[in-house]
């Protein structure tokens, strides 16, 4: 089994950034791609950004590119996301997910294993 743990979520004001951590644990597959996704409340989670197991490809939802940048150290099993230019409708609850693939994807439905989410709120 694979354990997904979330951080750096918070409260940050508008304009400002966040970096956001997804530590994973446990019987990690040998190469799995991640992705992050959020959920507004009352809405559906929708996909951030996802990257291959390498970390050579990245892609990223066209409501975040360009503010969103994704990386991963393989060594220490850690994926992070880093916010800019933090906006109010940025805040939901952040998910982090593995497949048990090396190619990611932006259906949620093609994530095996998922964090329990960190809360990002924006103050305008």
């Amino acid at each position: 089994q694979v354990q997904l743990a979330e951080s750096g979520g918070g409260l940050v004001q508008a304009g400002g950034f966040l970096r956001l951590s997804c530590a994973a644990s446990g019987s990690t597959p040998s190469s799995h791609a991640m992705g992050w996704f959020r959920q507004a409340p009352g809405k559906e989670r929708e996909f951030v950004a996802a990257i291959s197991w390498s970390g050579g490809r990245t892609y990223y939802a066209a409501s975040v590119k360009g503010r969103f940048t994704l990386a991963r150290d393989n060594a220490k099993n850690t994926m992070y996301l880093r916010i800019n230019s933090l906006k109010p409708e940025d805040t939901a609850v952040y998910y982090c997910a593995a497949r048990v693939v090396s190619v990611p994807t932006q259906s949620k439905e093609g994530y095996n294993y998922w964090g329990q989410g960190t809360r990002v709120t924006i103050s305008s």
